[in-house]
């Protein structure tokens, strides 16, 4: 049985779980009991046969000493009984030792111990068998529950980590999907805000056609009642055909080409105006410019009419002409 032991006793974590390191009395650890066990394994078992010394014979004596012997033990009184056992008074368990005591208070929690001159009969090779495979099967049974109370926290941690990344994965779908509906209602706040920039060009355009149509039509009168008054004789030369509109052909940089129709009276303004509104892809910086004759028109001729470029510079505006858009 000593031989056995100490293989039992190297599994310390399920002899943990058999007794309670917080209920141990004395402080008495499981490695000293091992130590103990380990020192003693070699001496010899009380269920051992006894070898007498060489030379004596128990009960015989020589001389003297046989007889003094006996005359001592006749007139000698039977020594007092010694303890020879602790007994538990709170189950009446009879326990060989304070170690034992100690180790039963430990596994159940009796506190209550006193002195027992009742002698433990020593356990046969049958019982020690059979005590041995009951402490192997209950260290079986532990590791047992220890190793399915592991599969167990092992499968709940894996539930654990899957639900986890199932709600990470639903908190990242749910962050993209609010950073796609912002974007969208910028797109869609941006797209509002050009249109109603839009919306506001055109209307200063046709406010500005308007009064720069009332402006001329006031000086033609007050031209037409000055020369009247001044040459009421004179023989006026012919009019020259007016024309009042304009149909331009506006060919893009990107290749493509638009046609509008002005009147005489617009301005290149109005013409980029027209342009910038009505064209495909980003708005980019450009100029306008004829082939026949080559002339590119500057900054500086944004605020002159159609009609005042046909006549300054002959390019021919009106009543129609092709411009061609170019990178300034």
């Amino acid at each position: 049985m000593y031989n056995t032991l100490p293989k039992i006793l190297e599994d310390t974590a399920v002899l943990h779980s058999l007794f309670p390191t917080e209920q141990v009395v004395l402080n008495v650890s499981l490695l000293s009991i091992s130590n103990r066990l380990l020192a003693h394994q070699d001496d010899p078992d009380i269920d051992d046969p006894f070898t007498p010394p060489q030379g004596h014979t128990l009960g015989q004596a020589t001389g003297e000493s046989s007889t003094g012997g006996e005359s001592t033990a006749e007139s000698e009184e039977p020594p007092p009984s010694q303890p020879q056992s602790l007994k538990c008074d709170d189950c009446g368990k009879f326990l060989k030792s304070e170690l034992d005591a100690q180790a039963h208070a430990s596994r159940t929690g009796h506190a209550n111990f006193s002195e027992s001159t009742e002698a433990i009969r020593p356990l046969t090779e049958e019982e020690k068998k059979a005590q041995l495979a009951r402490l192997e099967d209950k260290i079986k049974h532990k590791r047992a529950e220890r190793e399915q109370k592991e599969k167990e926290e092992k499968v709940e941690k894996e539930k654990v980590r899957r639900k986890s990344g199932k709600e990470l994965t639903e908190i990242r779908q749910q962050m993209e999907l609010q950073e796609a509906k912002k974007i969208a209602d910028m797109k869609r706040r941006e797209k509002m805000e050009e249109k109603l920039a839009r919306q506001k060009v055109k209307e200063e355009i046709a406010k500005d056609r308007a009064e720069r149509t009332a402006r001329e039509k006031k000086a033609k009168a007050e031209a037409g009642a000055t020369a009247a008054a001044s040459q009421p004789l004179t023989t006026a030369p012919q009019a020259k055909k007016e024309y009042d509109s304009c149909r331009l052909q506006i060919r893009l940089m990107g290749g493509g080409a638009m046609t509008h129709t002005f009147r005489p009276s617009d301005t290149l303004v109005d013409v980029n105006q027209h342009i910038l509104l009505n064209q495909d892809g980003p708005n980019q910086p450009f100029l306008l410019m004829t082939n026949f004759p080559k002339k590119i028109f500057s900054p500086a001729d944004m605020r002159k009419t159609l009609k005042e470029l046909a006549t300054n510079f002959y390019v021919g505006l009106v009543p129609s002409a092709v411009l061609i858009q170019t990178k300034p």
